[in-house]
């Protein structure tokens, strides 16, 4: 099965709370968000973001530049759904992460739980010249050293602050801030995730 075919089928058979990323309030990726001094109009991007609540974060909030990728249209329709008729001032860019070719640069980069689904070397390595060169700012959310080595069936490459340090920082990338949290999956298990955030020094 291919990975779109594969999360095609998740979105099509199982609800929010069927699966283990489904956050009610995500509040790590609003703290960490919220330490970017941006305007309301300038660009944001999350990618694989699926059900994601952060965009109505976004919404609510009154920024009006947002996209929301992922790869699976049944988890964007499922988005625009419940969202309604502010669906329309979004975005909606259904792609593969590894195809998707950026038409503009974000000030704002969000990655909850896709990168650790990249697990060759290529893959990775495309993505981290993407965000580089596409991004003022960016949070990248993966499972931790302590966290799961699975999800969903897949296999994941797990990080810790050092791991994502050696990826991301280099001449015109500096390091934010990380912080390691559990999140409680809707059917009572923990996952442990690192969060960092890093911004360009252009």
């Amino acid at each position: 099965m291919s990975s779109k075919s594969h999360w095609e089928k998740i979105y099509k058979e199982k609800s929010p709370h069927e699966v283990s990323w489904t956050q009610e309030i995500p509040f790590t990726s609003i703290h960490f968000f919220s330490d970017f001094k941006i305007q309301k109009d300038n660009p944001i991007i999350d990618v694989g973001g699926g059900e994601s609540k952060f965009v109505d974060y976004l919404i609510d909030n009154g920024y009006e530049n947002i996209s929301v990728l992922d790869i699976s249209e049944n988890a964007i329709n499922r988005a625009k759904d419940r969202i309604g008729f502010r669906s329309k001032f979004i975005n909606w860019i259904v792609c593969d992460i590894n195809d998707f070719e950026p038409e503009k640069n974000y000030a704002v980069w969000h990655d909850r739980a896709l990168f650790h689904f990249l697990t060759s070397q290529t893959e990775i390595d495309r993505y981290v010249k993407k965000v580089k060169l596409n991004a003022k700012n960016f949070i990248i959310g993966t499972f931790s050293t302590l966290g799961p080595k699975k999800c969903s069936g897949l296999d994941i490459t797990q990080y810790d602050e050092s791991s994502l340090k050696k990826l991301f920082v280099d001449q015109s990338i500096s390091f934010n801030k990380s912080e390691n949290i559990n999140h409680i999956t809707p059917f009572e298990t923990t996952q442990n995730f690192i969060f960092c955030s890093f911004s360009s020094k252009k």
